[in-house]
This record gives C-alpha cells, structure tokens and sequence, in this order.
C-alpha cells in the first residue's frame, strides 16, 4: 500500500475488526447472530428530522435530456454554477426519494405503501444522512452553514450559521455521511455494520455521480479524523443506540479545479432535536466495539490513485437524469433474459479504476476491490467462473490465493477478465448466496473480493469500512449500467463467506468477499402500484390524502 496510518495502528483495534468480521460471517449451517424475527412495530423510521430546526424547502427539478448518461464517464466536462438550484438537483439525482409503493386492495383503499430512494440501501432501510457544509450560497442562504438533508421533503435543515469569516471556499463545498446503525440492525442484527458500510459507499456514489452532472469533481477527504467529522457535523453529542456515527466527508469543487481544506469553523449554537427512530431498541455490543475499533485519526494518501483517461465506449443517447432516477432494486429475475458480449465487457470496463477516473477518483487510495463473476446467460462468453482484475496489483495476489487448477484464461484482448472454470456457475452461485434463486437466474452474478490483509497492514483498523465503501461504489455503478442496458440489478449482502472462499480455493485473510450482486431481466410484481415521489408533498398541500407515512 502507498499510504500509511497516522495513529490508527492499534493491534487491539485490528483484533477487534478481525473478530467481528469472522464472527457475522454467514455459513452453510448457520446465520450470524440476530433477533430472528421482525418487529415490525418497532421498526426505525426511514427520515431524521431536527425537530426545531428551520426547514428550507429546494425545488423539485424537471428532467432534461441533457446531459447523456454516458457523457458523464467521459473527458467532457460541464459548466459548474453553485447556486439554490445546483442543490436542489445535486440531491434529487443522488440521495432523495425517487418513487413510493403501495398495495391496495380491489376497492383502491392503500393497505400499505413506502418509499424508495435514487440511493439503494440494503432492506431499503437507510442508514445513511448526509449534511452540507457550504458558504454563502445565492438564493439558499446569505453566510456560511450547516444544514441537513432531509429527503421526505426534498428540504435542507438548517443546524448551524457559522461565523462570517469561517474561511469556506466561495466555489466549493463539503458533504458528510453518517449512519444510523440501529437502522440495520433492527433487520439484520450483528452483521449490519457492514451493510451501513456498503450503503455509505453507495452514498458516495450517487453524490460522485450526480455531481458530475453539473460539472463538480468529488473527492473523500480522508484526512479528516472521524471524531472532528462528527462535531463539523453536530452528530458529536448524540448517545445510545440511535446515535449517527460519523462516516466520511466528501470535498466538491468545479472540474479541473484543486480541492479546497476544509478550515477550522465555528459559529452559533446547534439548531434542532434528532427525532426518536423507534419506542424501543436492541443494543448489538459487537457493532459498538467495531464503530470504535474503526475510528480514523486521519489517513494520508500519496498522489492521486485512480488517475487516467477515461476509457471511450460509444454513446447511446441516454439522459442521465432518467437512468438515475429510474434505478430500483430487482426482487426476482426471470432466468430467461440475455445479454451480449459487447454489453457485458462495456459494464465492466465501467467499474475498471484506470479506466472510468468518473467515479473512482473520488476514493484518494490504491484500488483494494476485485470481482470473482458467475456468468450465467451472457452470448458469446463461455459459462463460467471468471475473475475481473481491477488493478493490476491485485493479479499476484490472487493466483496466489485462488484453487491452482484455475485456468486464467484472458477472456478479451484488453479487458483484464479471465476465465477460471468454464462451467455452469448457476447453482454454485445460488448456494454461496444464501440459496437465493435471485444470483443464478440472472445474467450474471459477482463476489466482490477485497485485498483484506493488505488493506489493514497498510491503513490500519479503519480500512475495514473503507472496504466496504469501494465495494458500494462498485455496486453503484453496476446499478445504473444495469439500468443503462435496459435491464435491473440487486446487491445482495447476504451470502455464505466462507463457502464462497472455499469455492475460490482463498484459505485465508489476504481476500475476503464483501459484497454481491447480481443483474439480468426482472419480474416485477403486479400487486405493487408505483407513485411519484413527492405526490406525498402535494397531497398534503391540497390538503388531501392523509394516509402517507409521516417523517
């Protein structure tokens, strides 16, 4: 690794990240630990609210056809303006609700109905909040703040009005995330620290890409120390089980331009109460003692590690803002739907680092994901266990650790995907993860493989989450390159670990799977009635419908 730890060395941190990650691994004859049951009275609302706070309201953008999905991989860049407006789509094209679900019965009365997000989220649970720390931004605000995202309204709230001179960039700006725990918990017990993980890694994703659009570069600032994120942020002060926990800061400037440090801000008191998520909770003592372990006092990163020339690929006349806001999560696959080589090898070229710098170089590390892929149903690729080697430091690495019969058969001339067992990979790929029918009936299927001794010797204890980031931004574009190609995709985050290591031949720590996903036609659901996203907002202005779910 070229970057090194400042003070996150602790070997009792890094036993404890060890311990938890082997102990909420899933296997064949049993699940890591949780309630084994959903109490569906007690489950989390989905929306943070700061009861008190000042709530500004952003618009809701009209979709435009410009500019084309796949402009934003490419060397073209667009004009950056940093207004009300530039928020306004900034938000709706990454974190804000992008549809509601209802069932109703034959008479059309709503026997149930949620919300789903432009962002995925593992049990489209939500774990993730985001804030905005900006200066004086025309039509938003006259001095420097920080405010709260809050998605049920498509609204800022207002925490904190920094002082005047607080020294903010005038033509950048800086977004944090954090995550709830509690809000995967509830679900999945001990092993929802790594889906907070993923969902964070999704976050940044979304943001990456939306911000793309309007011709801002993103960039992790991983120099910032979790706890001093955490009181930039106002989360610092919150306690128990519902507490949001400081994940990572993301940077933002117009393309092309240097990131700005984010200075040392102070200001007036912190505005607004976290609202209660739920009567009662569970407290999971591994999640704490992980949280804690992964704390960063600051990582510094040589140079830029994703830097190149975006890789070319034929434009297909898409708007971005249709692909983006359409994404959702597939429920079934239908084992029937194809897709062709050229297509196939195009979505993988989009997740290769040296290849696609729009999104990757938002991440300021070397690369530390590769994929293990289940062809199933792709013409003109042989059926198949394949391995996509995203960075060509990881090659030694995993011949070494994979089964030695592998072939490593280069599959195309340029791409690094090789071939390891020509085979039907279907029921393999449906046993390892969790015997879901969903992972063989697709066109493929991925592991996603982290260089998880490596990491950790190189970044310390807080490389664990860090992991689980790239895997999720990984995923994120997998989604809309599923999307793009007129199909639908799912990540899938329960999977048996070790099984999927002994099919891998991998007997140790130096890779571990973090992540699935699949992708391929889907079956929708007749039952399920799709609303608009905020039909709820106007409802309740005409004074309506009163049977939406409240914040």
């Amino acid at each position: 690794m070229k970057s090194k730890p400042l003070n996150n060395a602790s070997a009792e941190a890094v036993e404890t990240v060890y311990r938890y990650h082997d102990r909420t691994k899933h296997h064949l004859n049993r699940y890591a630990r949780s309630a084994g049951y959903l109490d569906w009275a007690n489950q989390p609302n989905p929306f943070r609210r700061y009861e008190g706070a000042p709530l500004l309201r952003l618009e809701i953008p009209s979709e435009t056809p410009a500019p084309a999905y796949d402009e934003l991989y490419g060397a073209r860049s667009f004009a950056a303006t940093l207004d009300a407006g530039s928020f306004a789509r900034l938000f709706y094209y990454s974190l804000a609700l992008s549809a509601w679900k209802q069932v109703t019965t034959s008479t059309g009365r709503v026997q149930s109905r949620w919300s789903l997000r432009v962002k995925p989220s593992s049990g489209n649970l939500h774990p993730t909040e985001a804030y905005l720390i900006c200066g004086p931004i025309p039509g938003l605000c006259d001095s420097p703040a920080v405010y709260h995202y809050a998605p049920f309204e498509h609204a800022l709230e207002l925490r904190r009005k920094l002082d005047d001179g607080a020294g903010l960039p005038t033509e950048a700006f800086f977004i944090g995330l954090t995550s709830v725990h509690w809000r995967e918990s509830w679900k999945y017990g001990e092993r929802a620290f790594r889906y907070c993980q993923h969902d964070a890694g999704h976050a940044v994703g979304a943001l990456t890409i939306a911000a793309a659009a309007q011709g801002w570069t993103a960039r992790l600032d991983d120099a910032t120390a979790t706890r001093e994120l955490a009181e930039l942020l106002g989360v610092h002060g919150q306690e128990g089980v519902e507490a949001e926990h400081a994940d990572c800061l993301l940077a933002f400037a117009p393309a092309g331009r240097p990131f700005p440090a984010l200075p040392a801000l102070r200001g007036a008191e912190w505005l607004g109460v976290p609202n209660r998520l739920s009567a009662s909770q569970v407290p999971w003592t591994v999640i704490d003692e992980v949280a804690a372990a992964t704390v960063s006092s600051g990582l510094a990163h040589d140079g830029d590690a994703y830097a190149g020339a975006a890789r070319e690929l034929p434009e297909r006349g898409l708007p971005a803002a249709r692909i983006i806001r359409q994404r959702r999560s597939a429920v079934a696959l239908d084992g029937v739907t194809t897709m062709g080589r050229d297509a196939f090898l195009r979505m993988l070229w989009r997740v290769m680092p040296a290849a696609a710098p729009m999104p990757f170089s938002v991440l300021p590390w070397q690369p530390l994901v590769s994929l293990a892929i289940f062809v199933h149903r792709v013409n003109g690729v042989t059926p198949g266990l394949y391995a996509l080697v995203r960075d060509p430091s990881h090659a030694e690495s995993l011949r070494a650790s994979m089964l030695r019969e592998f072939l490593w058969e280069q599959a195309d001339a340029e791409l690094p995907l090789f071939l390891l067992v020509p085979a039907d990979a279907t029921d393999a790929a449906k046993t390892i993860s969790c015997h879901q029918d969903i992972a063989s009936m697709g066109v493929f299927a991925a592991g996603m493989l982290a260089a998880f001794d490596a990491a950790i010797a190189g970044y310390g204890a807080p490389a664990y989450p860090r992991m689980f980031w790239e895997t999720g931004l990984v995923g994120q574009v997998l989604y809309l390159e599923a999307e793009a190609a007129g199909i639908r995709a799912t990540g899938i985050g329960c999977f048996f670990d070790d099984a999927c290591h002994r099919l891998l031949g991998i007997k140790d720590h130096a890779w571990q799977s973090l992540y699935h996903f699949t992708m391929g036609g889907p079956v929708d659901d007749p039952r399920l009635q799709t609303v608009e996203s905020y039909e709820h907002l106007k409802a309740r202005a005409a004074g309506g419908d009163d049977a939406w779910p409240e914040a």
